[in-house]
């Protein structure tokens, strides 16, 4: 591969294709990335030395606020590769660039369990441990075993076992002490041939007992939460979004008394520790902005904690929205909401 700079890296590039918000930013320089050789010659390269750098993976969580003057390297690496084996488990190595989606349901039609109640959630696979993705009373790090990253100076690849990650609620290492530090290239997950299924979600029971479904498959708890997400979560095909925009907050559990006292029908989950999950569609809904439309962006008819994109929204109207949402929510309930999506300046993160 030759390692002239001009070879590997376009020049002013529109992202609006590689964010499923829709939103129209350019990029200085943009790269795609399918293997850690070709990355190792881009990151090693004298001219990338003084760039911000952002990597990118399936666009599914992230907010351009505007144009980035900078390099994106849109990670690509592709596989899937048993790389162990016995009567109970499976270890698959997967590429970072491979859809998480595509992959559950790679898994699903194999008969390995873990990761059934993740379907549907939009994004590459190299992103889900970086998150610490999870839905339905299942996160990844259940079934994480390892991952490889690259140094962002391009020198060398890294493992990071689980013990490493210091996973935490939509959280990991990988958002702190090592965010712009390594780049992900490949996930391992320990999966089961023999799972035990988790359907302690009432959506989940409800809809087992209204297919009359007595011994679910890890194939009939996928197409539930398949069917859940499209019932609540818009296309971004069709609808521009970027799926929850913001965490559910975790308050203490006096905090959580004093909100349930003026507002009974706070729903929230004990979290354990003296601490209480409550969920943020319910707090920013209970507000006032379920369906609300502003100019060119809103929030979701069928769920207030998507953030869309009805067609033209800049990053920075997006932004704005959201800032005001916070704002409500802080006044009314004196819950600060946390974004879960990843929003880029013109420099870098914010």
């Amino acid at each position: 591969m030759s390692t002239d700079f001009e070879s590997l890296v376009k020049t002013d590039v529109d992202l609006q294709a590689y964010n499923t918000l829709n939103i129209s930013a350019r990029a200085r320089y943009f790269a795609l990335i399918e293997s850690e050789y070709q990355l190792k010659e881009i990151l090693r390269h004298p001219k990338t030395e003084d760039l911000k750098i952002i990597v990118l993976g399936g666009g599914s969580n992230v907010l351009f606020a505007d144009d980035f003057d900078g390099l994106i390297l849109h990670i690509n690496i592709e596989g899937r590769e048993v790389i162990k084996e016995t009567d109970d488990y499976v270890w698959l190595k997967i590429g970072a660039g491979e859809n998480w989606h595509q992959t559950v349901r790679y898994c699903v039609d194999r008969g390995w369990g873990g990761i059934e109640n993740l379907s549907l959630i939009p994004g590459t696979v190299g992103a889900a441990p970086i998150q610490n993705i999870g839905a339905y009373g299942v996160e990844l790090e259940e079934v994480f075993e390892r991952l490889e990253a690259v140094d962002i100076e391009g020198r060398e690849t890294r493992e990071y076992e689980k013990k490493h990650c210091d996973f935490g609620y939509r959280d990991s290492i990988f958002k702190g002490e090592l965010k712009g530090v390594v780049i992900v290239t490949n996930v391992v997950l320990k999966l089961s041939k023999d799972p035990k299924l988790n359907t302690s979600y009432g959506a989940i029971q409800s809809e087992l007992k209204k297919r009359n479904i007595d011994q679910p498959t890890i194939r009939d708890i996928s197409d539930i939460v398949i069917d859940i997400r499209n019932s609540k979560l818009p296309n971004p095909e069709f609808l521009g979004n970027a799926g929850s925009f913001f965490k559910n907050p975790i308050v203490k559990n006096e905090e959580y008394k004093r909100i349930k006292k003026e507002y009974p029908e706070v729903p929230g989950y004990d979290m354990g520790d003296d601490k209480t999950k409550v969920p943020a569609g319910w707090l920013i809904e209970e507000a006032g902005w379920k369906g609300k439309v502003v100019g060119n962006t809103g929030t979701y008819k069928q769920q207030a904690l998507v953030i869309v994109n009805h067609g033209g929204a800049t990053g920075a109207e997006i932004l704005n929205l959201a800032e005001r949402i916070k704002k409500s929510v802080k006044d009314t309930f004196g819950i600060a909401l946390i974004p879960e999506v990843n929003v880029v300046s013109s420099d870098g993160k914010v």
